[in-house]
């Protein structure tokens, strides 16, 4: 049996504050309602002038503002005033097995762990232990390394997912740290529902994690060797920018002479994230629709049975049309206006795995031809307004089937990341709030 450092896990030194009040420590992850300055600005009244997560962040509706320099010179001080002061309680060695139940009445498992960033790899085609689900834009990684470079202080909002039909992880780890008292419960602010956490350190309790961690990995062994066991939820773009931040720290290290174990070691090579099994029950994945601007509708949609082997029907109706879709992992809705006519079409494939992953591209290829250079897309999260939008005039709505867990790695796997705004793990307040932080530049 292999141990779990050796497929990139590690068990982190976890910082907490003292006296833990989460309704203003904690805080939802910074890529959330970035266009919604009132919610950051609630937020603020609700940390107060209490420890809050929120002085060491740069939420992304400040990511263009003129005074983010500024904003990212008080977070370096305010981390190192909370290190210094009396905000954290001592770092304690331990995995976090958490229950997070959220106010639309799910309830979510996970487990907060560390990971080499030396296993993961956000490029297509990796065969790395950890790999991104969507498409990265490079040119978001820079503005991100300017806040993690040199941060004394880490607070993971990135969401891996396992393969973990058994529930051996998260589930069987939980299992086992449940019979000890919570380290922190309760309510999470804005909307965000509550939070249970439990600790997990004894060698008896690791090995449960250990045995699960290698079980999996046997399970989705590759012929060549490789082992994909983890896939990036939530903050592909954020552990993306921890990787370059370590590749170039580590170029540093190197240059002043830094040994392999110091290499191995340092604490930057390493990221804090939350491990969920992609079959929880209270983990939901919804399609990311598609609304497509001033094109021919029929002619897409010819287009599209053309290139996906796929047959279109016309329905009734919005609400037919919709309940096919929904009940199918590979077909697809659109809602158009014809000569002053509403029209719903139903498109059936033989599509095997995820449907975006084939749909994506034949869009793409369909709005480079040159008639359709005026064309404009949008991607849309609610079926309501992907209807909507489809009557009208030059509105074309793409209703997207829901997304197959079965299907999700093995996509990913032979056809590498799914096209960006493939889908969404549940609603906004149910994203990942920061809470757990761990030393970075020291």
């Amino acid at each position: 049996m292999k141990k779990i450092e050796e497929y990139g896990i590690r068990i982190p030194e976890i910082l907490l504050p003292k006296n833990i009040d989460l309704a203003s420590w904690s805080v939802i992850a910074c890529d959330q309602y970035t266009q919604d300055l009132d919610y950051w600005k609630k937020a603020e009244k609700n940390a107060g002038n209490n420890p809050s997560t929120l002085n060491l962040i740069l939420p992304e509706v400040y990511l263009n503002s003129p005074d983010k320099p500024e904003r990212i010179k008080k977070i370096r001080e305010t981390m190192k005033s909370y290190l210094a002061g009396d905000v954290f309680a001592p770092a304690e060695k331990a995995f976090i097995c958490i229950e997070r139940k959220t106010a639309f009445g799910r309830m979510r498992k996970g487990l907060v762990a560390q990971i080499d960033l030396e296993t993961y790899e956000w490029k297509p085609f990796s065969n790395a232990n950890i790999r991104a689900t969507e498409a990265t834009i490079v040119e978001r990684i820079p503005p991100r390394m300017e806040i993690r470079r040199g941060a004394s202080l880490e607070l993971p909002h990135i969401m891996l997912l396992v393969n973990d039909k058994e529930k051996l992880l998260v589930e069987g780890a939980g299992s086992v740290a449940k019979k000890h008292a919570p380290i922190y419960d309760g309510q999470l602010m804005n909307n965000g529902g509550s939070i249970t956490g439990w600790t997990l350190k004894t060698d008896e309790e690791i090995s449960v994690v250990t045995q699960a961690v290698n079980k999996i990995a046997e399970q989705n062994a590759a012929p060549d060797g490789s082992t994909f066991l983890f896939a990036v939820g939530d903050g592909n773009h954020s552990l993306a920018t921890a990787k370059a931040v370590w590749d170039e720290y580590k170029a540093q290290l190197k240059e002043k002479g830094a040994s392999e174990k110091e290499l191995q070691e340092n604490p930057v090579r390493f990221a804090l994230v939350e491990i969920v099994n992609i079959y929880d029950e209270g983990l939901t994945f919804e399609p990311i629709h598609r609304v497509i601007f001033d094109i021919d509708s029929e002619k897409l949609i010819s287009f599209l049975c053309d290139k996906l082997g796929g047959k279109a029907s016309e329905v009734a109706s919005k609400e037919e049309l919709e309940k096919l879709v929904k009940a199918s992992a590979a077909d697809f809705g659109f809602a158009f206006v014809k000569d002053g006519k509403q029209k719903y079409v139903y498109l059936k494939t033989e599509i095997k795995e995820l449907a975006v992953a084939r749909l994506q591209p034949e869009i793409d290829a369909f709005l480079k031809q040159d008639e359709n250079q005026k064309a404009e897309i949008d991607y849309i999260h609610g079926t309501e307004e992907v209807m909507a939008l489809g009557t009208k005039a030059n509105g074309t709505g793409i209703l997207l089937p829901p997304i197959a867990k079965d299907s999700f790695f093995e996509t990913i796997n032979g056809r590498g990341p799914l096209p960006r705004k493939s889908f969404s793990m549940g609603e906004a307040d149910e994203k990942r709030f920061y809470l757990e932080c761990r030393q970075l530049f020291c």
